[in-house]
């Protein structure tokens, strides 16, 4: 899995110099808003995954700023109470120029309904490049066509289906497919959903594959393996070796650290994980502040999301984002 972290005590004193592949950047991790496989009909639609590139006095100075701001009884300081209204003031800090995190921190997000639709698309096309432009022609078109409730069910009897199922069956693939033969009817010929009814109906071995992979196998729907490539792509896009320090997960095993490896390096600009350990967020102040990040950015991205968007957190949160959902922009 590459060389161990040896310490989780801030950045390496490596000489950075731009582009040297020699140089080696240490970030803490943790998320908010994960359900594991489950990306359409959750308790969230919203994936934040935060990193912090600061040492361990840095983060414990910044926890003890929020303390003195939002005070809380609670011994572990999390994310759930800045994201109480009366708090805002103190997530705007946070992010703003006046704060500890600031060119220090970066924050992936990740549309989950988006991110399922691009991974349903990608199976069943096999093609990458048509399943982002297929996943973004249904985004708009799939709610036009059957309206947003019927198309989100929809989408979450798929997502059900093509989950890990562990033991489990939500739905059977005759139910589901059941559903795609009374809804496709209704698909305007042509159109995109009925490209995508047609796949479906093609590649059913396929699905059904999919759906029965062996437990243990990675989690390719889980959008924090994606968010790790991507935050390892952004700390090393200059060629450097990326160490992470994340927060204790269930489903980051030895095999899929490993794997997470091999999938996370070379990437574009030439940088790799060099090295992945998981820490207790109670023994490492960094994951806390990473905490903190990941929460308010993921109830600013909701707040956007259902139209209710706070302009002037928006922008605050605007500079610690490359990638926001799978919609192409960069924000």
């Amino acid at each position: 899995m590459g060389r161990a972290v040896e310490s989780a005590g801030g950045p390496s004193r490596a000489v950075e110099t731009a582009g040297d592949p020699s140089r080696v950047v240490e970030i803490a991790c943790d998320e908010s808003g994960s359900e594991g496989e489950k990306l359409v009909g959750g308790n969230t639609d919203m994936f934040a995954h935060a990193s912090v590139r600061i040492d361990v006095r840095a983060a414990e100075r910044c926890l003890d700023a929020v303390r003195e701001r939002a005070p809380s009884p609670t011994t572990m300081y999390k994310s759930s109470i800045l994201r109480r209204s009366k708090h805002r003031w103190v997530v705007a800090w946070l992010l703003g120029p006046s704060g500890p995190l600031l060119g220090h921190a970066h924050v992936h997000l990740i549309d989950k309904p988006r991110l399922f639709t691009v991974r349903l698309a990608d199976l069943l096309t096999g093609d990458p490049a048509r399943a982002r432009r297929l996943a973004a022609a249904l985004g708009l078109e799939g709610p036009r066509v059957y309206g947003a409730e019927t198309w989100t069910a929809f989408l979450a009897s798929l997502n059900d289906l093509l989950r890990a199922r562990n033991g489990r069956v939500e739905i059977t693939t005759d139910a589901a497919y059941d559903l795609v033969e009374s809804l496709r009817p209704a698909a305007p010929p042509g159109g995109p959903v009925a490209e995508l009814m047609d796949l479906l109906l093609r590649a059913r071995p396929r699905v059904e594959a999919f759906g029965e992979r062996a437990p243990g196998a990675m989690p390719v729907l889980d959008p924090l393996i994606a968010a790790i490539v991507g935050t390892v792509a952004h700390w090393g896009r200059d060629g450097a070796r990326v160490r992470v320090v994340h927060d204790r997960q269930t489903i980051l095993t030895d095999d899929r650290i490993a794997e997470l490896t091999s999938l996370a390096g070379p990437l574009p600009g030439g940088g790799r994980l060099d090295g992945f350990r998981l820490a207790a967020s109670a023994s490492d102040a960094r994951i806390q502040v990473a905490d903190l990040l990941a929460g308010a950015a993921r109830q600013i991205a909701e707040s956007n999301r259902r139209g209710g968007a706070d302009p002037e957190l928006t922008a605050l949160l605007r500079p610690y984002t490359s990638f926001w959902g799978f919609s192409g922009r960069t924000s």
